[in-house]
Parts: C-alpha cells; sequence; structure tokens
C-alpha cells in the first residue's frame, strides 16, 4: 500500500498539523477537508500540485512523503 508518510515527518520536525495546514494555506487554499483526509490516510487521490507544495513546506523530497508499505 502507498501512503503519505506527513505524520511522521511532521513528528521528527517538532510541528503540527495546524502549523503544515496554516503554511499550505500560505501557498493556496486548501480546504481543511481535503487537508485532513490526506494526513490522515483517507484520500483516495493527491493532485501533484499538493505533493509539491507538501514537499515545499515540509522541506522533504518526494521519496520521503511517499513510502510504500
Amino acid at each position: 500500500m502507498v501512503k503519505l508518510n506527513v505524520k511522521k515527518i511532521l513528528e521528527k520536525k517538532g510541528k503540527s498539523k495546524y502549523w503544515l495546514f496554516n503554511e499550505l494555506n500560505n501557498l493556496g487554499t486548501i480546504s481543511y477537508s481535503n487537508f485532513n483526509s490526506l494526513v490522515e490516510q483517507k484520500a483516495k487521490s493527491i493532485k501533484y500540485e499538493n505533493i509539491d507544495k507538501l514537499c515545499k513546506v515540509l522541506e522533504c523530497d518526494v521519496s520521503e512523503l511517499i513510502i510504500r508499505e
């Protein structure tokens, strides 16, 4: 299964979901429900644009963000 590693990256950086949501909104609007779906592994799809934003804000590579278990 492929999933986003957002929670572990946030934990490692000492940041909260709230911080991430605010930072993503500074780059462009994302609804909280879409954001929460991504972080909580409930999203069925994700836009490349959002992957790029997550990598930029979290200062990580796509290979760190998307993992296969």
